[in-house]
């Protein structure tokens, strides 16, 4: 049997709070990306602004699945430098420099409600090739999200994202997945962003899940550092993501992560 949680309208309406000030962080720190900016002053500009706006984030002593780390997450937001796939720790002494691209992940609770988002950012001018990994992404992110519709097979959103960036000569992260978000952090059902056609369970009205592929320049395998969080590529490869909170609708769907 599913476990899929299916959402009231009213519940919806508490995730779309919390996707807002998930989106207006996102929106406002793009303005501090530079060099000679560490990667933990991004955390605690971000962190200052939710905690200023009555709300708090999600991620801080987050224990994961218990695959994850040891011990709770230890800061406000992931931020995800170059090979970094995902859960990038920010550190004091981790300094932004010209041609770095990076993840930022944030994830906001409003009166019980989660948000979850990311996006991707520059340093300066960065290379062609790190251009082309970050627009592919999107372009594969945004190929996803157009499969989200009722009775539509979960499944055909991996299908879909691999298909494209596969077609590029990208290669698309199995070990990390989408997921159910809005009244626990992470739900059911896995969103794999790489899947066989007509495959999964189907998506009903009142569905809420993130759609986040991870798209690397390399190849798709992955390792995790030595804090037990940090997840890169396994040859030094660039990695990209984007991620955007969705609610399956009566007519097709609704982001919920938007300022």
């Amino acid at each position: 049997m599913s476990k899929i949680i299916i959402k009231t309208p009213e519940q919806i309406a508490w995730i779309r709070k919390a996707g807002n000030l998930t989106a207006r962080t996102l929106d406002m720190i793009g303005a501090y990306v530079r060099s000679w900016v560490s990667t933990l002053e991004l955390d605690n500009i971000m962190n200052t602004y939710i905690l200023s706006n009555g709300w708090v984030s999600a991620c801080i002593d987050y224990k994961g699945n218990n695959t994850w780390g040891k011990w709770g997450y230890p800061r406000s937001t992931c931020i995800s430098l170059n090979d970094v796939i995902c859960h990038g720790i920010p550190k004091a002494d981790e300094i932004l420099k010209e041609w770095d691209i990076l993840n930022i992940d944030v994830t906001t609770i409003v009166d019980g409600y989660f948000g979850d988002a990311s996006r991707m950012y520059t340093v300066g001018e960065v290379s062609e090739k790190a251009k082309e990994l970050i627009a592919v992404t999107k372009k594969s992110w945004e190929i996803g999200i157009a499969e989200v519709r009722s009775g539509n097979f979960f499944g055909n959103i991996g299908y879909a994202i691999s298909q494209y960036a596969e077609s590029r000569g990208y290669s698309v992260v199995r070990d990390y997945t989408g997921h159910g978000v809005g009244i626990e952090f992470h739900e059911e059902p896995y969103v794999y962003h790489k899947a066989e056609k007509n495959t999964g369970p189907k998506m009903q009205v009142g569905m809420v899940f993130t759609i986040e592929p991870m798209i690397n320049l390399g190849k798709y395998a992955s390792k995790l550092d030595k804090d037990n969080w940090t997840a890169k590529t396994k040859d030094g490869s660039l990695s990209a993501q984007f991620e955007h909170t969705i609610a399956v609708t009566e007519k097709w769907y609704e982001i919920l992560t938007v300022a």
